[in-house]
């Protein structure tokens, strides 16, 4: 699976945010942070990028670590930008995504 929207218009910086979102290294976390990346990148300030460059450096497993809720977040994990990345997938339950 991939992106679901183009790449075109977006700055280099959000190109690159979109590529790592979509390419991990786990499955699950490529599933996770690029469908949130294709419905929220475009739109993000350049704060939320700072924040969300962070969440993109953590490790896959500390990130679904933090998703399950078996750890406690870190600090990329107190961000608004990861509340908003939980939230856009608890609205998901139940849906096919």
């Amino acid at each position: 699976m991939s992106t679901t929207i183009s790449s075109d218009g977006l700055s280099p910086r959000k190109k690159r945010a979109l590529y790592q979102a979509w390419h991990r290294g786990t499955k699950e976390m490529d599933l996770l942070l690029g469908q949130f990346a294709d419905a929220a990148l475009a739109t993000m300030s350049e704060a939320e990028m700072d924040a969300f460059e962070a969440i993109l450096n953590e490790t896959d497993r500390d990130l679904f670590s933090w998703v399950v809720g078996s750890e406690p977040a870190g600090s990329s994990g107190e961000t608004t930008v990861f509340k908003q990345f939980l939230a856009f997938h608890a609205g998901k339950k139940g849906t096919a995504a």
